[in-house]
């Protein structure tokens, strides 16, 4: 495969999010107390089923991409061949689900059943009124797949906050592309509530996830409260540049207190 094939393949996986997902794991896996090797193992194995995913939904959108005049956006663009996309899904989620393996038959199921609820709504779910349901599940089964294959507890709070994470998450993705997504037929729950209400909700949402992290442990700490003012400014940030038509901004604010969550669990020693 040419070079400028092979970038274009890495472009329509949609790399921001799959690395941040990805990180996400390995600071959670890392807070298992697993060795350097298990950690990776996990790494690579959420990275395979976020390929999978951001690929998949590349192929199915094509032709409302196209459509839609959308930049950045390779496979629509006829930048590779959708055969290639293909390929590379199947061999994605088969690595997913063979490195998810090491850790454990449930851990693997846990992870198998997250990537089965993304691609779901890669498919299908975008268009339906419970459209937010998929990202839930999804980013529920995150924890619950990295603590189970590290013979840990699975504590409520966790799971809740990453329900909350992904749930806000899918409405600022949606953000954009709302109008677009309208005229191809999409209607999705954040297309019904609208601009408005989707801003609202994704703020709501990514606030209560990290409030979640903040408090329900019962171990609040100076940092812990400074680690909620950082979320607090750079869902503002987040906002503010997300008013300019198309930006993707609102959505990489969540990618980032995602992160800043974690943070916050490895400072406070899990």
């Amino acid at each position: 495969m040419r070079h400028s094939a092979v970038v274009a393949l890495i472009r329509a996986a949609h790399p921001a999010p799959c690395a941040v997902v990805a990180a996400v794991a390995g600071g959670l896996a890392a807070l298992t107390g697993r060795a350097p090797g298990g950690v990776l193992l996990v790494v690579t194995a959420v990275l395979a089923g976020q390929l999978s995913v951001g690929w998949l939904n590349d192929l199915v959108d094509a032709e409302r991409d196209a459509a839609a005049d959308r930049s950045g956006k390779p496979l629509a663009a006829g930048e590779i061949p959708a055969g290639s996309v293909r390929v590379a899904i199947g061999c994605a989620a088969a690595a997913a689900v063979l490195l998810s393996l090491p850790s454990g038959l449930p851990a693997a199921v846990a992870h198998t059943a997250a990537l089965v609820s993304a691609w779901y709504y890669d498919l299908d779910g975008k268009s339906r009124p419970w459209s937010v349901l998929p990202y839930a599940v999804s980013f529920g089964l995150l924890p619950v797949f990295v603590l189970w294959g590290g013979a840990r507890p699975v504590p409520w709070w966790l799971v809740l906050a990453a329900v909350l994470l992904g749930s806000a998450a899918h409405f600022a993705n949606a953000l954009p592309d709302l109008r677009d997504d309208l005229a191809a037929g999409v209607r999705g729950l954040p297309h019904r509530l609208g601009r408005p209400g989707s801003t609202a909700a994704a703020a709501v949402l990514v606030l209560a996830a990290s409030a979640v992290l903040v408090l329900a442990p019962g171990r609040v700490t100076p940092a812990s409260w400074t680690m909620l003012a950082l979320t607090a400014l750079v869902l503002v940030a987040g906002g503010l540049l997300a008013r300019r038509s198309g930006s993707r901004a609102a959505f990489h604010a969540v990618l980032v207190v995602a992160v800043l969550d974690v943070l916050l669990l490895l400072a406070r020693g899990g």
